[in-house]
């Protein structure tokens, strides 16, 4: 509750729901759908960054972090859930990626396209 990150990244990834919702009503045509898209596509790429920073950090620095006062002794076994995530996370991350790269060129070099028409009528 009291991680500012946290908060940021929860508004930002419900301000990128809410700017995909307005680009599906106003047919790509506003700004402040783009820039809202945008938040919400950095709130999913940095959830799978930090889904591959964690899975990818020993054992021994996890619970030296996180797991000082652990009962007995217990020691994390990170094993094949936390290799899983990690593969799963660096796919998803870069397939959303291209895919939110490809799809932003496209718009640019329709405005482009569209502008340099206003220009030659």
């Amino acid at each position: 509750m009291k991680s500012f990150w946290a908060w940021m990244q929860l508004l930002s990834l419900l301000g990128g729901a809410m700017g995909y919702w307005l680009l599906q009503q106003n047919t790509s045509s506003s700004g402040a759908a783009w820039f809202l898209l945008i938040l919400g596509f950095i709130a999913i790429e940095a959830s799978w960054l930090t889904t591959i920073a964690f899975g990818l950090r020993p054992d021994e620095k996890w619970d030296a972090q996180f797991n000082t006062e652990a009962k007995d002794n217990q020691k994390t076994e990170s094993g094949w859930p936390v290799v899983i995530s990690v593969i799963l996370s660096l796919i998803l991350g870069a397939g959303v990626m291209m895919i939110f790269l490809a799809i932003g060129f496209e718009q640019f070099f329709m405005y482009q396209i569209e502008e340099a028409r206003k220009i030659s009528q």
